[in-house]
């Protein structure tokens, strides 16, 4: 495998410390970073740490399409897309989970199925596409108090599997090279890099031996 070095990576939800963590994981590596948030100005230190920045609201479907359709015109086709785009809301048992709040968490899933749409032919026909989100173990154990937030992760988690699938579903006649992969982690907090450089060694594997796993990434693990 040739690595990380050289391959186009999209940062959906760059401007958390997570994805200032990625970023510099990936640089490191050789990559060339695509950080998209929402708010130009926080992508500014993401932009001076070497990635490009895009201003774009992954949650419109019709902004995704048209960031995918602008990134080929310029002739980069991407090769990886890490989803960052979320975040916490919770509390207050079963009766504190809003309808407010779910609505909120849900657009996270629902830039995922857009970004993931949009990227789909280029990370199908990239040498070695790689699709992963940020999940949590509260999928397994989800207590009321999070019931929203757990509830949105597992489906985003379904979402995965399910283009998890679809790469291992080749219709070129060669091995699928694009892998989908869930990271799941109890807090994300002091965590960032470990997730940052389990992203990157996600291409010294072969597709179809990552595709479709679930990787949980925490302090005990020696390749943190």
């Amino acid at each position: 495998m040739a690595g990380a070095a050289g391959r186009n990576v999209l940062i959906a939800g760059a401007t958390s410390a997570m994805g200032i963590a990625a970023t510099r994981a990936l640089l490191g590596a050789g990559a060339l970073v695509v950080a998209v948030g929402r708010d130009e100005a926080r992508l500014a230190p993401l932009a001076e740490l070497g990635a490009r920045p895009e201003a774009a609201d992954l949650s419109d479907e019709a902004a995704a399409a048209l960031l995918a359709s602008r990134l080929r015109a310029d002739g980069v086709a991407i090769d990886g897309v890490l989803h960052l785009v979320g975040g916490w809301r919770g509390g207050g048992g079963l009766a504190g989970q809003s309808d407010a709040d779910y609505r909120v968490l849900e657009a996270s899933l629902t830039a995922l199925r857009h970004v993931s749409r949009a990227f789909d032919e280029d990370l199908r026909r990239s040498p070695a596409g790689r699709l992963a989100i940020i999940s949590s173990t509260a999928v397994d154990h989800p207590r009321a108090g999070g019931a929203n937030y757990a509830a949105v992760k597992a489906a985003s988690e379904a979402w995965v599997r399910a283009v998890a699938d679809g790469y291992a579903r080749s219709d070129s006649g060669r091995e699928p090279t694009a892998a989908a992969v869930i990271f799941r982690v109890a807090s994300l907090a002091g965590l960032e890099d470990a997730v940052a450089d389990a992203y990157v060694r996600l291409w010294d594997a072969e597709a179809p031996s990552i595709n479709g796993t679930t990787i949980t990434v925490d302090t005990t693990d020696p390749d943190s």
